[in-house]
């Protein structure tokens, strides 16, 4: 199920107008009192700017996100004070002209001060976007490894569910082979139509189990097909029933998902005889779906190595495709054999 993708604005759009938003923060008390803007806010605007996309596009990413925190921390500290400094002394703040005594004695002041004179509030003008950069910077880059851890473990589910159905597939080729293989041996009329039977459940196999999701009346034609198929093999197939109940359309479910239940009950839900008792009871409803599958165990049952491969597996897609909204619950008392399964949609 795709989800929807969201619009964005483009981020050079966002920044541009988020600077012009300050700027016009800046220069509003100047139009408010019909006065110019100093020339040097207007440079010292400009520097801010190319300072915070310098710390933004390069010593963030160059260093202190590299782990070069004391050269990060060096290389700032001098680039804060040189271009505080370098400004103040080139574009000194601008008074009005009623203040032209204080500036006067001011200038007398400096003078007479050592020619490093120097003050802190630049530095601290110029570090308030400079910090912003770091944070805006630092947030962007754990935002992009967490939609790219996201992305990998999703991968990583994907190609695993994958892995699973392809492990699935091989499993009951081989037992429909075997199924056709006993009624060729047994010369069984039904032999061609068990064939044709086969051949309809690899197309949908080929064609339609490969999504991730199906119509959930196509997983249920297949399932019937199955049935069928094992009602030709089986010499008693009185006690054989398939009951499906509810409205199946609109819905969709992850492909071969109940197949595996069924192919166990019919596995060893056959003695020596032949004879067989398998009940499937497939519920529908608006919110969920219930599969109940109850066998009688053979008594001559065969455990080999491979015995389970598919119950194992539709466990491990149901724990990937419906994690806390599914319901499991197998009971094997030696005599019968109880598969039920409710899936939250």
């Amino acid at each position: 199920m795709n989800a929807s993708k969201r619009k964005y604005l483009p981020q050079w759009l966002v920044h541009t107008f988020l600077w012009c938003a300050v700027f016009g923060l800046i220069v509003y008390p100047f139009f408010l009192e019909s006065r110019s803007i100093p020339f040097n806010i207007v440079v010292k605007w400009v520097m801010a700017v190319a300072i915070f996309y310098f710390n933004y596009y390069y010593l963030v990413p160059n260093f202190l996100l590299r782990d070069k925190m004391k050269t990060y921390i060096g290389i700032s500290i001098v680039l804060l004070f040189a271009v505080s400094y370098g400004l103040h002394n080139i574009f000194p703040p601008e008074m009005p002209k009623s203040f032209a005594p204080l500036v006067e004695r001011m200038k007398e002041r400096r003078e007479a001060r050592a020619p490093f004179r120097f003050s802190l509030m630049p530095v601290v003008s110029f570090a308030v976007p400079y910090i912003f950069a770091i944070m805006l910077r630092v947030y962007t880059e754990l935002q992009r490894n967490e939609n790219l851890r996201k992305t990998v473990e999703k991968e990583k589910v994907q190609s695993e569910l994958q892995f699973l159905k392809t492990q699935l597939n091989p499993h009951f080729l081989f037992n429909s082979l075997n199924t056709i293989y006993s009624l060729s041996v047994k010369k069984s009329p039904h032999t061609s139509e068990a064939i044709i039977n086969l051949s309809e459940l690899m197309r949908y196999m080929i064609y339609e189990a490969d999504k991730d999701l199906v119509p959930l009346d196509k997983e249920i034609e297949y399932i019937k097909s199955y049935v069928a198929l094992q009602r030709l093999r089986l010499a008693d197939s009185e006690n054989v029933f398939l009951k499906i109940s509810g409205d199946d359309s609109n819905k969709i479910i992850p492909s071969l998902l109940f197949i595996s239940f069924i192919e166990n009950a019919f596995k060893y839900g056959t003695d020596y005889q032949g004879k067989t008792m398998v009940k499937i009871n497939l519920l529908v409803q608006e919110k969920s779906i219930q599969l109940y599958v109850i066998n009688k165990i053979g008594k001559q049952r065969v455990k080999s190595e491979n015995s389970g491969v598919g119950l194992q597996n539709v466990k491990n897609r149901l724990n990937f495709l419906y994690p806390n909204s599914h319901f499991l619950e197998i009971e094997d008392d030696g005599e019968n054999y109880e598969v039920n399964l409710i899936l939250n949609l």
